[in-house]
């Protein structure tokens, strides 16, 4: 537990740190006291105002949001499946629920009269719808004598993202140029249109979900046991796995609806706090959604500093990452 707290303050610390040099460094830089001030309201002047308040704080809140909520995500998709290479970036659940994402933003973006929460929660709920139906596909045909077959859910996966990823871009096509070109971008992995109202919107998902998750963490534990044995100690494993499933991908939806297509999070965060804290999902979830959170903020501002004055969107610059690792362990699971 102690060690579990000083991992905690530590990726805290550099995720403040992290913040912190992506709020001062930019195209427009500013200082620490520019920062205060503006914070604080201490002789603010509109140029700050503008900087830190309207492009970067709410990019930066954002992208620890997705990182928190996607980092979670995947250590309870690895732990129902029984898979270290599982993710829902690499299973098709992302690509499903974009894909539901894109058709919403076709059809009625722009057109829908709403007002209050359900306009702020709408493009959450289609996410989560195909995310659903991505899921449901996948397990469909994973699923064999009561038991996942993980080859076959890993094949599946990419099959249904691949799938997904191409309806997106079929419908991303008969779009207009401009609503095309943000959907491509956006699909890509973007944060970079990040504002307060995706943020509004994010927050009652995490709030909601993130501590059932917690909750329900021993059921993890019990889960790296055969099914049977997890029936013998009177654990109703298939309604229990699916229960959590939906959890998931419920985060997962909310943090695709703002984010785009960003994958490998939950792939590299999980086995990253499995080394720091050990096997018991009580530490895990949280130690992972903090450096979830971390790998967001600071390939974020990878992206749209070290390469200007083109900016990339962050799913590219996270995918340098997660391709190797992911390649990593496909080879030392093979040993």
């Amino acid at each position: 537990m102690r060690k579990t707290v000083l991992i905690a303050i530590v990726l805290s610390i550099l995720i403040l740190v992290s913040a912190y040099v992506s709020l001062v460094y930019g195209v427009i830089n500013v200082n620490f006291t520019d920062v205060i001030n503006t914070l604080f309201r201490i002789d603010p002047s509109d140029q700050l105002d503008l900087v830190i308040f309207d492009f970067r704080l709410p990019r930066i809140v954002i992208g620890a949001l997705v990182g928190f909520g996607l980092g979670i995500a995947g250590t309870v998709i690895q732990g129902v499946t029984r898979n270290g290479l599982a993710d829902s970036g690499i299973l098709g659940i992302n690509a499903g629920a974009g894909a539901a994402i894109v058709i919403f933003m076709l059809f009625f973006q722009g057109q829908l009269d709403l007002t209050g929460w359900l306009s702020i929660m709408i493009m959450p709920i289609f996410g989560l719808i195909g995310g659903l139906l991505a899921a449901v596909i996948i397990f469909f045909f994973s699923w064999q004598k009561g038991t996942f077959d993980t080859g076959r859910l890993i094949l599946t996966g990419i099959a249904i993202s691949s799938g997904f990823g191409a309806l997106s871009m079929y419908i991303s096509l008969k779009m207009n140029s401009s609503d095309y070109e943000m959907a491509a971008v956006w699909v890509s992995g973007s944060i970079y249109n990040a504002n307060w109202i995706y943020i509004i919107s994010m927050i009652p998902w995490l709030v909601i979900l993130i501590p059932l998750i917690i909750r329900k963490s021993y059921l993890l534990d019990l889960f790296r046991l055969s099914d049977i044995s997890s029936k013998g100690v009177g654990v109703p494993v298939e309604r229990e796995k699916i229960k959590l499933i939906i959890l998931s991908i419920g985060l997962i939806s909310a943090c695709v609806s703002v984010s785009g297509n960003i994958s490998f999070i939950g792939l590299m965060a999980p086995h990253i706090a499995r080394q720091l804290v050990g096997m018991k999902h009580q530490f895990i979830l949280p130690i992972s959604g903090l450096i979830g959170m971390l790998l967001v903020v600071i390939a974020d501002f990878v992206a749209k500093n070290v390469f200007t004055p083109v900016e990339l969107p962050v799913g590219i610059v996270i995918s340098m990452i997660g391709v190797p690792y992911f390649l990593y362990l496909l080879v030392k699971q093979k040993r």
